[in-house]
């Protein structure tokens, strides 16, 4: 599989008669827009625009995505979504690079999330250095919570869908080309070097807890084989509740950073063999199913070494330790990416499970560390919300607007990809 991404650099997002880019500018017709991602279960669509440094409070956001369009090759961005699930990967992708597509409204379960443009709460999201295109939906009466998840998730790709399509005939300011062969020859590709392999955990609870591959439902699969540039391509969408700090949401996904840091160290000191996907399911004897196939998995690739993502906390720790220490009763080195629940005092362990193979972890920071927002003077969507998130609680909301939570509140403050504004410092 080979993929050339190309990058359009968005200087500016900005409504407009006709949708089009322009010199760098992305202008977009609302009321087209709107008639693009209607939907019977929608009661109410509005759309607006932010930029960094803005004084604004997004909240509650359910999904970020990033507009990408196939240039070339086959099957399209997000299949099996859109299209018939034709396998993406390789060709040429365009991409609307500095932009989003963010979708909010009220409430759908507990795990929605804040964002603010400015102030101190804009330091622990990397959504506040992006131009958003938000997306505010809200529900007929009566909807249930499964298909008010559904209804919104949906309106969050068609409008990425709609946008990207300007991108499809421009030429790119700059292009990356990204290659895994075939497996047996990428094993054999650089004799002298480590094979490394990806696991990558997908949140997959139930409950509107769900990633999608190809379009299914990823609590429906066994573990399975991906080439990274089908991540690129937008095999891997977010549908998911979970904390704001840790969720993968879809703009994660197709920027994962653990994929796109291995094929820079590519064929200098590893050999990157590809990703294993694997989910995380709520009993013990799935959990057991999925980790000893992703052993399994890892295990026929003859890799030396995996880097594995967990998405999620709590039950999702569990699978983490699983993958962990089977792999590593293989002979197989591993390297844990997660971040910690060590509690408001940082007492508490860190993780639900813990094994003294679990001996390589990088952590993407406490989710429980209290943060003090300021009032913004604009709010898109419900502030009420807040006081309900994960990472809220009642009297969190102070009459003068400002809020105080958990940085768990924050979308993408402690994400387990790696994809977060926090850093380490060693002592």
């Amino acid at each position: 599989m080979q993929l050339e991404l190309g990058n359009i650099l968005v200087k500016d997002v900005q409504f407009g008669d006709k949708t089009e880019l322009k010199n760098g500018i992305v202008y977009v017709n609302k009321q087209e827009l709107i008639e693009n991602i209607k939907d019977e279960r929608l009661a109410r669509i509005e759309v607006d625009i932010v930029r960094p440094g803005d004084d604004v409070r997004i909240c509650p956001v359910k999904d970020v995505l990033e507009p990408r369009v196939k240039v070339e090759g086959g099957g399209q961005v997000f299949p099996g979504i859109f299209g018939n699930a034709e396998m993406v990967g390789s060709g040429k992708t365009n991409v609307l690079k500095g932009m989003t597509v963010l979708t909010v409204g009220k409430i759908v379960g507990f795990q929605e999330g804040i964002i603010d443009m400015s102030g101190p709460g804009a330091d622990y999201t990397p959504f506040s250095q992006t131009i958003n295109l938000v997306v505010l939906c809200d529900k007929v009466e009566g909807l249930p919570q499964h298909e008010h998840e559904e209804a919104v998730r949906l309106a969050g790709l068609k409008a990425t869908r709609y946008i990207s399509e300007i991108a499809k005939n421009v030429t790119p300011d700059e292009t990356f080309t990204f290659e895994t062969k075939p497996l047996v020859e990428q094993l054999a590709q650089y004799p002298g070097l480590p094979k490394v392999a990806y696991v990558y955990m997908l949140q997959t609870q139930g409950l509107m807890h769900d990633t999608y591959l190809y379009g299914l439902d990823v609590k429906k699969i066994l573990p399975t084989f991906l080439y990274p540039t089908e991540v690129m391509d937008g095999a891997v969408i977010s549908g998911n509740c979970v904390s704001a700090c840790d969720k993968n949401t879809t703009y994660h996904h197709l920027n994962n950073p653990v994929i796109a840091d291995l094929f820079v160290r590519h064929g200098k000191d590893l050999n990157f063999v590809g990703v294993v996907v694997t989910n995380e399911n709520v009993t013990l004897l799935d959990k057991e199913r999925s980790s000893n196939f992703t052993a399994k998995l890892v295990d026929s690739l003859k890799v030396d070494g995996v880097i594995i993502s967990e998405e999620g906390f709590g039950n999702p720790d569990a699978d983490l330790i699983m993958n962990c220490r089977k792999i590593e009763a293989l002979g197989i080195k591993t390297v844990l990416v997660t971040d910690e629940y060590a509690g408001r005092d940082v007492a508490s362990q860190s993780l639900a499970d813990a094994n003294p193979l679990a001996n390589a972890v990088v952590s993407g920071g406490n989710a429980n560390a209290i943060i003090e927002l300021p009032p913004m003077s604009k709010v898109i969507g419900y502030i009420e919300a807040s006081e309900i998130i994960a990472g809220g609680f009642d009297g969190a909301l102070k009459k003068d607007g400002s809020i105080t939570v958990e940085i768990q509140a924050i979308t993408g403050a402690t994400n387990e990809l790696g994809f977060n504004r926090m850093g380490a410092l060693e002592f």
